[in-house]
């Protein structure tokens, strides 16, 4: 499955136009790419348009337009493409109570070895993505991949062999057979992907709303997000800057400081606290002041 590039990624104004029908697709979609295995683990097998959404949808939270910033994004995404024969998947541990969190996560140390599909008489297992596994712990959220042999994967693609999900953690053993149109759908990821499930190109483009602007001073100004994170959420940016934060001169790195710095007390005195944050490499150059959540 190839991965995402800048030219898989529409205009922000085109995805905010076609952005109501492309969420109505992508939760059919996904809908056909969920597997329950039991009561408490749920698989959703990622493609190029579910990870396409992901990456469209934190550009848009994010108010991320410039190339560089959409780049960041696909990189991270772009972890998750499959590979050829290969199946990706997000694993969720799905537990409601918020007391058995930690507990019910502390019983499944150890699923990292323990999570199989199963293609016949083949049997797979999971590699989770080693960088969220830690000895003592584990997260509720996790990223992992079937690799499967050339056989497997064309009796998968073909139909020829019943493909079941398999869990046999000593403290959690629950099997799911995949369901005929889940299976279709995957076998279309073994073959390279499915086709878009939107033709960008026939859609018109509708204005985005722009960050409105508190205060401009000098080369620096700060601006109230379109897309807003947090309470008193402040944009503090270099005007028409093309240099990243670590990049700046040091004359115009202390105004963009010193308005930070004023924004940073508006927020403090009304809210009580205040976080500040730089983004390294974002254009032109930003630093967000803001009120974490208590």
């Amino acid at each position: 499955m190839n991965p995402l590039t800048l030219a898989d990624i529409p205009d922000a104004a085109v995805f905010e136009a076609c952005r109501d029908e492309l969420r109505g697709r992508i939760i059919a979609h996904k809908d056909r790419r969920r597997i329950e295995i039991g009561d408490r683990v749920t698989l959703l097998f990622e493609d190029r348009e579910t990870l396409r959404w992901q990456v469209l949808e934190m550009c848009r939270v994010e108010g991320t337009r410039d190339e560089a910033g959409i780049q960041n994004e696909l990189d991270a995404y772009n972890e998750l493409i499959a590979g050829e024969d290969e199946l990706s998947a997000t694993l969720f541990v799905e537990i409601t109570d918020m007391a058995e969190i930690r507990p019910e996560l502390d019983r499944l140390i150890g699923m990292d070895e323990h999570v199989l599909l199963e293609v016949g008489d083949c049997a797979v297992r999971a590699t989770f993505d080693p960088k969220q596994m830690e000895e003592d712990r584990i997260s509720a959220v996790q990223y992992i991949r079937f690799s499967l042999p050339p056989d497997a994967a064309a009796a998968f693609r073909s139909g020829s062999a019943p493909v079941t999900l398999t869990i046999d953690h000593p403290a959690y053993t629950r099997q799911a057979l995949l369901a005929p149109e889940v299976r279709e759908t995957l076998a279309a990821d073994l073959s390279g992907g499915c086709a878009p499930l939107l033709d960008f190109s026939r859609i018109e483009p509708v204005a985005v709303p722009e960050d409105a602007v508190i205060v401009a001073r000098g080369r620096v100004r700060a601006v109230r997000p379109a897309k807003v994170r947090a309470q008193g959420h402040v944009c503090v940016e270099a005007v028409g800057g093309s240099v990243p934060y670590l990049d700046l001169p040091e004359d115009l790195m202390a105004e963009l400081q010193a308005l930070a710095q004023e924004m940073a007390r508006g927020v403090t005195q009304a809210y009580g606290r205040c976080r500040i944050s730089v983004d390294a490499t974002a254009l032109p150059a930003r630093i967000d002041v803001y009120a974490p959540p208590r």
